[in-house]
């Protein structure tokens, strides 16, 4: 049997398509239940629309009501999908049992789900019955995604005492476009000028669509007045969503709070105690606003492999470090309009606390997916790290640690040591700060033995380093390429 094809309007996505396909179309009695989740504005009710479009099945979209009101608008979308007619259901036990008798051995698709749970807390255990060897759902052969954004409410469907764990055959996490495919969604050439825009949008799919209409920057040249056109234009809709981002996630509360922690890790506080000190807070009061930024994937924790007791924090969705970094502090005059001022008061911030650590993340990312020539092997972990220095009584920064997976009885091996510069010609004093890291951590018992030193830059090598045959260099050309 042939796979149904993605429709063509559906950008990327073929490893999600091709685990929805897997799912919608499997004849295993065992695959009933489905978890998509993500972030909004993913594009993950594009994509499941996508999949009913071209293999059938009923479609419901929940929006924040009542559990009165749900129960209308689900029973006029059953009555719709079987043929005409009204349901009126006195409960979901009731909407459920007829959903599937209606749908039969096909596919149902239930997006927005933590709405309805909002609405009806038990509604996760009345699917836990239905999807029961002898429940209705397991009964009639159908197969139920269920989608949604918040990610602290997708992430508990199947986790601990939850009702429906271990009933999922299928857990799909749709994430930002990669920084290579986001490029290339935008339709721009040029890896300088992609780096630019990623560092603002990410990999956002709707950002482009939606939320600027298809405006995206011809050239270099294009690139402020892009940014004054769409993302710091109090008429178009990119100008608040970073602010929405926030405010849709259920577990936040004290929005301001949260505004404050992640202005701290904007501004380079990377730590809890130095986003605690940051914020005018005890280190003990971060825990539970960053588990919760945390499980909302507003955020990610990285453990630096040369240093495992202190976990540092970094924000995962771009357009908020852009807020936090810039629109946050000129916010009065960017809703007045005075945009240009703003953003010319902006461009050194702009570089060193969002650009500059973006562009360490897109080396990261090329440093993970690295092909096994590159560093001798696959990467098992690529992270920031630290090396203490004890006779200079200094640290030195590594951009970019990519180490070997960990093997009992053996040193840990480090493939490579990275250093990044986004605007500044990267020079040999550059490579020794590289090489006296590695020696470091040699006498500190790593494997350094085959280590490749590697420097990145967005502005290029100067012809010492050049010609120099102890470091491999990336530059924008190497990380924008597709890896052979």
């Amino acid at each position: 049997m042939t796979a149904p094809r993605k429709p063509s309007r559906v950008f990327d996505r073929n490893r999600e398509w091709d685990g929805l396909v897997r799912f919608a179309t499997s004849t295993s009695p065992d695959v009933r239940l489905g978890i998509v989740s993500g972030r909004r504005r993913q594009g993950k009710t594009y994509l499941l629309d996508a999949l009913v479009e071209v293999l059938g099945g009923f479609f419901f979209t929940a929006t924040e009501a009542t559990e009165m009101e749900a129960l209308e608008r689900f029973g006029r979308a059953v009555a719709k999908y079987a043929g005409g007619g009204r349901y009126a259901f006195k409960d979901w036990d009731e909407a459920l049992e007829r959903l599937f008798a209606v749908v039969g051995n096909g596919l149902v698709v239930i997006d927005e789900f933590p709405y309805l749970c909002k609405a009806t807390p038990s509604l996760p255990s009345l699917l836990q019955r239905a999807l029961d060897p002898r429940g209705y759902a397991r009964q009639a052969g159908s197969r139920l995604l269920l989608c949604g954004s918040a990610m602290s409410v997708m992430g508990g469907l199947l986790s601990g005492n939850a009702p429906l764990r271990g009933r999922a055959s299928l857990e799909l996490v749709v994430k930002p476009l990669g920084y290579r495919e986001s490029g290339s969604f935008w339709g721009i050439d040029d890896p300088r000028l992609a780096v630019l825009v990623h560092s603002i949008v990410g990999g956002t799919p709707a950002y482009r669509r939606e939320f600027v209409a298809g405006d995206a920057p011809d050239s270099l040249a294009d690139f402020d007045s892009w940014v004054l056109r769409t993302v710091l234009n109090p008429q178009v809709p990119l100008f608040r969503e970073a602010r929405y981002l926030l405010a849709e996630e259920t577990e936040i509360r004290d929005v301001a709070l949260y505004h404050a922690v992640l202005g701290a890790i904007a501004s380079g506080n990377a730590t809890r105690g130095g986003i605690a000190s940051a914020i005018g807070r005890n280190s003990t009061d971060m825990a539970h606003p960053l588990s919760v930024l945390e499980d909302a994937q507003l955020i990610v924790r990285e453990t630096d492999p040369f240093n495992k007791g202190k976990p540092v924090y970094r924000i995962a969705e771009p357009l908020i470090v852009f807020y936090e970094a810039i629109m946050r502090r000129h916010w009065t005059p960017l809703e007045r309009g005075n945009q240009e001022a703003a953003w010319r008061n902006s461009q050194a911030t702009f570089l060193s606390q969002v650009v500059g650590p973006h562009f360490e993340g897109i080396c990261r990312d090329w440093a993970m997916s690295a092909e096994p020539h590159v560093f001798g092997e696959l990467p098992g972990q690529v992270a920031a790290a630290t090396v203490k220095d004890p006779q200079r009584k200094t640290q030195i920064q590594v951009d970019v640690a990519v180490l070997a997976p960990e093997e009992p009885g053996r040193p840990r091996r480090i493939l490579s040591l990275g250093e990044v510069k986004w605007d500044r010609t990267m020079a040999l004093g550059h490579l020794d700060r590289l090489q006296r890291a590695r020696d470091l951590l040699s006498v500190k018992g790593y494997d350094t033995s085959t280590t490749v030193l590697t420097c990145y830059s967005g502005a290029g090598f100067d012809k010492h380093l050049r010609t120099s045959d102890q470091a491999l260099l990336i530059d924008l050309n190497a990380l924008y390429s597709v890896a052979k």
